[in-house]
């Protein structure tokens, strides 16, 4: 007559990562930040190395821009490891701004 509820045992714990919160904040950090330096370092040079006129491929770069910051920052948090996004992310800005200053100022 009478059923017999059991209160539900609760999930084991398992313990925190310290590093955890300190991961998600570099990501953070990269997709803002990185992101925004990988973007503008592309955008650049779009401008820099297409054919045409300056303010047609400098507007072509500009508009691809949003298009660059928006896929690598969506890409940050898919990513499951941090150092290929990490990698990846502040080493397209530093070798594009590395490329940028080799190639000097447009003539």
């Amino acid at each position: 007559m009478f059923i017999d509820r059991q209160r539900p045992q609760p999930a084991p714990r398992t313990a925190r990562l310290p590093w955890r919160g300190g991961a998600m904040a570099a990501r953070c950090v990269t997709a803002l930040v990185g992101g925004y330096a990988a973007a503008a370092v592309l955008a650049t040079l779009i401008a820099r190395l297409l054919p045409g006129d300056r303010a047609e491929v400098t507007a072509w770069g500009m508009t691809l821009s949003f298009l660059f910051y928006a896929v690598i920052g969506l890409w940050c948090f898919h990513e499951g490891r941090l150092a290929r996004v990490l990698a990846a992310v502040w080493g397209i800005a530093l070798a594009g701004g590395a490329l940028l200053w080799l190639l000097g100022v447009r003539p």
